[in-house]
Formats: C-alpha cells, structure tokens, sequence
C-alpha cells in the first residue's frame, strides 16, 4: 500500500499579479455643462495592481434617469454622494455585491427611455436578493447577454 502524497500548489504569475478581491469601479465622464456620464468597470485587484474591464457605459442623459440607485450605490460603499462630481478624476471603488446591482441596473435600464419603466425596473432590482442579483448579472454580461436583458426586463415591468 503506498501513501498519501501532500499536493503542493503553486501560484500562477499571472493571477498572483492582481491579488485582492473582485469589485465594481465607477468612472465618471464628463458632459456639457455640469452633467456626466458613467462608465462602471468589473475590477480584480488593489490599488497597486488593478486588471479591469468596462461592463456599461451610460451618456449623461441615461445617467439622469438612475441617479437615485446611483447615489445609493456610492453610499452603501462608504463614500458620500458629492463624490460623484463631472470634475471627478479618479475612479469610485463599489464594493462587490453594490457594485453588481448598480450594474445590473444600469444594464437593464440602458436603452429605455420611459420614466416610469426605469422607476419600474431599478424598483425591481432593488428588491432582488442578493444570490438573484448575482444570478441575473452572470446572464446579463454572458452569451446571448441580449435575450436575458429583455427578460428581466420583461419581467421586473410586467410588460
């Protein structure tokens, strides 16, 4: 009878290069006059060494449309609203789960123009679970990511 060998794992260099956890970065773009726009990033890592990639972006006008989940988002990751500035230059840490919802919001909420729907869908989002957050997101960015958003879509309005 032989036994047990211990397994040794070694890191990869390419992923002990971004240690940390996952989170959500907020970049704002400046617009005409004082408004902005917003593009939130999927970000892996610390401040040192960050591998990030863009999730949505949204001109000044969809920004308008979702600025209540906006402000709460950067509130419950521990910033104060004024953060949120058309001058602001670095990006805005979200924690994870905020992160994800704010995206997930911004994702389902991106090409709908009706005030009462936006009010509808961030409504029900808002009231999602964390796990069905996290569910509907992994949908919403991955294959046939289209179909998913006009089902939640579908959805959260009863349309």
């Amino acid at each position: 009878m032989s036994t047990p060998q211990l397994a040794r794992t070694v890191p990869s260099r390419r992923l002990a290069a971004v240690v940390g956890v996952r989170g959500f970065r907020l970049i704002v773009r400046p617009g005409r006059g004082e408004t902005y726009g917003l593009t939130i990033e999927e970000a892996y890592g610390e401040v040192g060494s960050v591998f990030a990639t863009a999730v949505v972006t949204l001109t000044p006008q969809q920004t308008g449309r979702v600025v209540d989940a906006l402000f709460a988002a950067v509130k419950r990751s521990g910033h104060q609203p004024s953060v949120l500035a058309f001058t602001r230059k670095a990006p805005i840490r979200l924690t994870e789960p905020d992160g994800l919802r704010l995206a997930l919001i911004l994702l389902v909420t991106q090409p709908i123009a009706k005030h009462e729907r936006v009010r509808a869908l961030v409504a029900g989002v808002n009231a999602m679970s964390t796990e069905e957050t996290y569910y509907w997101y992994s949908k919403c960015i991955g294959v046939g990511a289209s179909r998913a958003r006009k089902a939640l879509r579908t959805l959260l309005s009863n349309d």
